[in-house]
């Protein structure tokens, strides 16, 4: 396969021309109460080129290695006639020439178990939640494995191929009492095999235990307040809020964006650093080199609370003059790389959570990420579950916490920072450009801010 490749490159006629070929194999088990939902496994296959000619791009796919130099050829006619109308020509920024292979090592291969076995784990954990209490009336537990090989060669030089392995499982209580429903849930999420999804019954059943607490928990009182976020909240949050605004062709589609993210700007305290890191070894989504064959960097996106950086695909990258960081990632080989994130996150900080709650009069301990959404610097989040913090200590639990502002309000409000960090790959995914659900991480220990707005009763 890699003479084939590298055969139909050298006979291209376009300025530039790139391969993308992946081979996935999969399955799927979801229960949803009592019922077996989906139960599937398969394996597919099937590449991307692109042409670019004198500044437009030519796209193509392909499912059979065989059609790749016919395929190539058509990558190439497309760009020309794209090159006829071009307004503002594509360019890309230098990088190295790589050439590397990168094998997965895991403790024991999803694919190698039994698609029957998988269910029953599922169901074992599925009949745990149910039983946890007369009052849980619903689950939803869901297992997915995904192993991708994935090859990535160009008219450069480069020629790449990297195994990606990943493995989620969501668990997750539907609880009621005298008409009131409420909800939980736990998920994991790696690159790594099997091993991941056993012996989780504590998660399960947390699952089903806060669902059952929070139907005796409290409305939260609407107000202003200082809060504490969970190391999976703040995580959130440093990904929704903000991690999006600071991918580079974001910025080039919102020119009011653009001149609010010049880098040297101050966004927070100097206790404040947010990061896109590139490869972290077993976390979701990862992998040495990016979708354009293009080896992940380490990004400081805010530095000693200053903005330091953004995230860049080789095209945004030569717009802006800056390095390539290797964040051009595609959901799949039927979609073409956008600048997306990978492991983003707020670094450890030197508090103890103790440090933060003890002057804490009446506050919010808010953990859990319940769901959310953006528009550019405004967010709207809601915490999973939260506790009150009374006098410096934790208090009971409370409900329906919805935290609403602006994203710079809140990144200038941080005043502390934990040391207790954590990165969470979960089970769902990141969204953008249609492409859902991207494995991805992000994380962050405890952080304290200060005045923020929370709905309520």
């Amino acid at each position: 396969m890699e003479n084939r490749v590298r055969e139909a490159i050298a006979r291209a006629r376009a300025d530039f021309v790139e391969v993308r070929w992946d081979e996935v194999a999969w399955s799927r088990v979801a229960f949803q109460r009592d019922q077996l939902m989906a139960l599937e496994q398969s394996k597919e296959v099937g590449g991307l080129v692109r042409a670019l000619v004198g500044g437009a791009w030519g796209v193509a796919l392909l499912t059979d290695m065989a059609e790749l130099p016919t395929q190539v050829e058509e990558a190439t006619r497309l760009a020309r006639m794209a090159a006829q109308h071009v307004i503002e020509p594509t360019q890309l920024a230098d990088v190295p020439v790589e050439e590397e292979r990168h094998l997965s090592e895991l403790k024991e291969d999803c694919r190698s178990v039994p698609l029957s076995r998988k269910r029953a784990q599922a169901e074992e954990y599925n009949k745990l939640i149910m039983g946890y209490s007369p009052e849980i009336v619903s689950t939803a537990v869901r297992y997915t494995d995904t192993f991708r090989k994935s090859l990535y060669a160009n008219s450069e030089g480069t020629f790449v191929y990297q195994e990606l392995p990943d493995v989620t499982l969501l668990l997750a209580a539907v609880a009621r009492r005298n008409g009131d429903i409420q909800q939980a849930f736990e998920t994991i999420g790696a690159a790594a095999g099997y091993e991941l999804v056993r012996g989780q019954e504590e998660k399960a059943e947390a699952a089903a235990k806060r669902a059952v607490d929070l139907l005796s928990a409290e409305p939260v009182k609407g107000g202003t307040y200082t809060v504490i976020l969970d190391q999976q909240l703040a995580g959130v949050f440093i990904h929704e809020a903000f991690g999006h605004i600071c991918e580079a062709d974001f910025l080039f589609r919102n020119p009011h964006m653009r001149e609010v993210m010049k880098l040297g700007r101050r966004f927070g305290a100097d206790v404040l650093n947010v990061v896109d890191d590139g490869y972290i070894p077993g976390a979701r989504g990862n992998a040495p080199f990016d979708d354009e064959g293009v080896r992940r960097q380490k990004v400081y996106l805010i530095r000693e609370g200053v903005l330091s950086g953004l995230m860049h695909s080789r095209a945004t990258a030569h717009k802006m003059g800056m390095d390539p960081t290797g964040n051009a990632r595609a959901i799949s080989w039927e979609h073409e790389p956008i600048v997306r994130m990978r492991n983003t996150f707020i670094e450890p900080g030197e508090a103890t959570f103790e440090e933060m709650i003890k002057d804490v009069d009446h506050g919010i301990y808010a953990k859990a990420a319940f769901g959310g959404q953006t528009m550019f610097e405004q967010f709207t989040f809601s915490a999973g579950y939260a506790h009150e913090i009374r006098h410096g200590e934790v208090g009971p639990m409370v409900r329906d916490v919805v935290l609403t502002g602006n994203v710079f309000h809140i990144l200038q409000n941080i005043d502390m920072v934990g040391r207790d960090f954590e990165l969470i790959g979960g089970s769902g995914g990141c969204g953008k450009g249609g492409q859902s659900p991207l494995p991805v991480t992000d994380g962050a220990p405890h952080v304290r801010v200060h005045e923020v707005t929370i709905g309520g009763r």
